[in-house]
């Protein structure tokens, strides 16, 4: 059974976390009442509880992962926030390398990561990772603002005109596109 406190996994039966030492209770998904882990149906309405294997079962092994039950009223740490997620690579990048040398291949490839960060950080996006062709970037977290699907959607647009602008730039240089 997972404690509804620190999150850790417990073995089946056991009425304290043996992580935290906060008592282990199966909470009713109908009136959110604290029920033992071995009881079946609920004391305070009658509604029947999930067994403790079952939910053991249901639950992903990653302490930092929960999954709750939309019916059940528990309460999580922290809060919660709406964000917006913007993913970004080149297109074809791996055709357009293969054939280069390891510096030319950065000589393209990095001002054009450059161009990506530029727009995420002009509309107060977070850069969550760098991959080798592209960018992950997160707006509304940490830095929260109302309007964060619209300042990632101006940032995928401002950063697709600037690699346009870029393709066109290497292509008069002599360059790929």
């Amino acid at each position: 059974m997972r404690c509804t406190k620190c999150g850790s996994h417990n073995r089946e039966n056991r009425k304290f976390c043996a992580n935290c030492g906060a008592p282990l209770v199966a909470s009713c998904s109908k009136c959110g009442a604290a029920n033992q882990t071995d009881e079946k149906f609920c004391g305070d309405c009658g509604n029947a509880l999930a067994t403790a294997s079952v939910r053991s079962q249901a639950e992903p092994s990653d302490p930092q992962i929960r999954v709750v039950d939309p019916s059940t009223p528990e309460t999580l740490d922290g809060e919660r926030k709406t964000v917006t997620a913007l993913f970004a690579d080149l297109k074809g990048s791996t055709e357009l390398i293969e054939e280069l040398d390891p510096e030319q291949a950065r000589a393209i490839i990095d001002p054009a990561l450059m161009i990506m960060r530029e727009a995420v950080d002009r509309y107060d996006g977070y850069l969550v990772q760098s991959t080798g062709d592209g960018i992950f970037a997160l707006f509304g977290a940490p830095l929260a603002h109302e309007d964060h699907p619209q300042r990632a959607l101006y940032a995928g647009l401002r950063l697709q005109d600037a690699i346009r602008a870029y393709s066109a730039k290497l292509v008069a240089d002599g360059g790929i596109p």
